[in-house]
């Protein structure tokens, strides 16, 4: 009989794995796409396969959990940030670069092929892109309504201009070419700053 001092122990080991397989899987997801064998990422993990399967039962619902959590994590950041920040455009400039991170940049662009043939079936996965969208347009309307950002743009448009430099998994395989998308953001940052005159 198991007693009740071992059952939240087995309880936190049980999360513990599960978040492991998640950040594993989104690791070489981010490097590889959402093909990489479910053996690499048990490896990668540091559990047993066994483990990965009674988590996940199949590729798909490891790959949607990677997505539901990409998306679970940018939206409580932006939460977070808009609660927090002295100014709209600072809660929008600490967004840009969380976007602008090497290792989110490759997973949103690993997943943007699965996300396209999934979300829509998805009720959870569209809220919570809903979620994460709707916070960052938040931050670019009080810096708009500030009087700090251009008002030429809207968050949307702006979120695709990211993409265009963070979201390419071939610019991001080196060190440098990691480093400058992270630059290119801060030069966006910039062009996007209204200036008097």
């Amino acid at each position: 009989m198991t007693s009740t001092a071992q059952t939240p122990r087995l309880r936190a080991d049980a999360q513990r794995n599960r978040a492991r397989i998640i950040a594993g899987a989104a690791a070489l997801i981010g490097e590889r796409g959402p093909d990489v064998p479910m053996e690499e990422i048990a490896r990668r993990a540091g559990v047993g396969v066994g483990t990965l399967y009674r988590r996940f039962p199949d590729r798909h619902s490891l790959v949607r959990e990677v997505a539901a959590d990409m998306f679970r994590s940018t939206g409580r950041i932006a939460a977070e940030v808009l609660d927090e920040a002295a100014s709209g455009w600072e809660a929008l400039v600490c967004l840009m670069r969380h976007c602008a991170e090497p290792e989110l940049g490759a997973l949103s662009a690993a997943l943007r092929g699965w996300l396209a043939e999934h979300r829509d079936k998805d009720e959870e996965l569209r809220a919570l892109t809903a979620a994460w969208l709707a916070r960052f347009e938040e931050a670019v309307r009080r810096a708009q309504a500030e009087g700090a950002m251009r008002t030429d743009i809207d968050g949307v448009e702006l979120l695709r201009l990211i993409s265009l430099i963070t979201c390419h998994m071939s610019e991001l395989s080196t060190e440098a070419n990691r480093e400058a998308s992270v630059r290119y953001v801060e030069v966006l940052i910039d062009g996007l700053r209204l200036r008097e005159g």
